[in-house]
């Protein structure tokens, strides 16, 4: 998730309207709503030390408004955290082992991560059992979904060739 949705996802959870939130900012009462307007839809990127005023004003860490660094375990927790608010992805333990799973009560209404994350399962079932190679499975994994046999994936026509279509019936 981006950081402006992030900003926006936070901001509607603390209950803060925009000009609230831009107001505590330090942003003139004129000025303050079109700012966290621009930075909710990127359309300007919050500097670093603005993230931090943003974070503790809806009091979270940095971490959990910019987009995390999954090279670290602070970054990759917060990912978790965001897949959690975004796709319904939940921790559980089943069986003495912590694992991941998807809270159908969750999941906004035309997301599919839990079909995705089902292909996902069977390819990779697929290596554990010995029917695949590592190979293809790294191969699937790094071209996904190219390489996906579970969904078919719609193409869509390039804006020009539906330019063409459109002229013609004109």
């Amino acid at each position: 998730m981006a950081i402006g949705k992030r900003i926006r996802f936070f901001r509607n959870l603390r209950g803060m309207k925009q000009k609230q939130l831009g107001e505590a900012l330090g942003f003139t009462a004129k000025t303050s709503e079109v700012r966290i307007t621009q930075y909710e839809s990127e359309a300007r990127i919050p500097k670093d030390d603005l993230i931090k005023q943003i974070a503790a004003i809806l009091d979270v860490r940095t971490e959990a408004i910019k987009v995390p660094d999954i090279d670290t375990i602070i970054g990759l927790m917060h990912t978790f955290f965001t897949l959690e608010d975004t796709y319904g992805l939940t921790i559980d333990r089943i069986d003495d082992v912590i694992c991941l799973r998807v809270d159908r009560k969750q999941v906004k209404r035309g997301s599919s991560i839990e079909s995705h994350l089902y292909d996902w399962y069977e390819v990779a079932a697929r290596f554990r059992n010995g029917t695949i190679t590592k190979e293809e499975y790294d191969d699937w994994r790094y071209h996904y979904p190219e390489k996906d046999t579970g969904h078919r994936w719609a193409k869509v026509p390039s804006q020009e060739l539906m330019d063409m279509i459109f002229k013609d019936q004109k």
